[in-house]
């Protein structure tokens, strides 16, 4: 018997390593302005955060500032248009799904990424036809770390929230899972942002590759 009814992943930076077409897109802006690109090594951990991280390590610039709003909009309009060029599932991750898929194993995405580019990407990246819910930042009236939008990806599944796990690479997906009564998995393979480690997120489980993932959920070998 399975230890869980159903597993729920976030996207950047658990499913799928999306830090290089983000960073992209932030570092066309900074050359639009006059400034030479940034590595990727300094983009990439603030990339769960979005447009707020990525913006804020690019240019210094917080929500609250004037012409940040100016600039997020021109950032997402360059990374709408090149969602896929370089973002690549994480290694072991097919055969995690694969695996999932073959032991009846429902599964599905909970990001806080816009629907606006989470529903072309899933598609290009070739996640949307098996999952069996996918929802977005704006899905619900609530983005993680409040609980609504994995009880409503669960419900979606038809599954029980309570026997289900959710696995992430933020405090907030942790905080999400623990809220909505989940096990919870931290993918300390991913981006983990600049702020607690992952070992201080109290979540139910650490992995530090996602061919780990297997063993945890399905009790195989990874």
């Amino acid at each position: 018997m399975h230890t869980y009814d159903g597993v729920f992943f976030d996207l950047d930076g658990t499913l799928a390593d999306t830090a290089p077409d983000l960073a992209a897109a932030a570092n066309r802006l900074r050359v639009d302005h006059g400034q030479l690109p940034l590595p990727l090594d300094q983009l990439r951990p603030v990339a769960s955060a979005g447009a707020r991280g990525l913006l804020g390590v690019a240019f210094g610039i917080t929500p609250e500032d004037d012409g940040y709003a100016v600039l997020r909009d021109t950032f997402l309009d360059y990374y709408e248009s090149a969602l896929a060029v370089d973002t690549r599932l994480f290694d072991g991750i097919p055969d995690v799904l694969e695996a999932l898929q073959a032991a009846g194993m429902p599964w599905g995405i909970v990001t806080n990424k816009n629907s606006r580019f989470t529903e072309p990407l899933v598609t290009q990246i070739g996640l949307r036809q098996h999952a069996a819910a996918i929802v977005s930042g704006d899905t619900t009236p609530h983005a993680k770390p409040h609980p609504a939008p994995l009880l409503h990806a669960a419900a979606a599944a038809g599954l029980d929230a309570a026997r289900c796990v959710y696995i992430g690479d933020d405090l907030r997906d942790i905080q999400a899972g623990r809220a909505a009564g989940m096990t919870t998995i931290a993918a300390a393979y991913g981006y983990c942002g600049d702020g607690l480690p992952a070992a201080m997120w109290q979540a139910d489980h650490i992995v530090q590759s996602a061919r780990e993932l297997t063993a945890l959920l399905l009790g195989q070998s990874a």
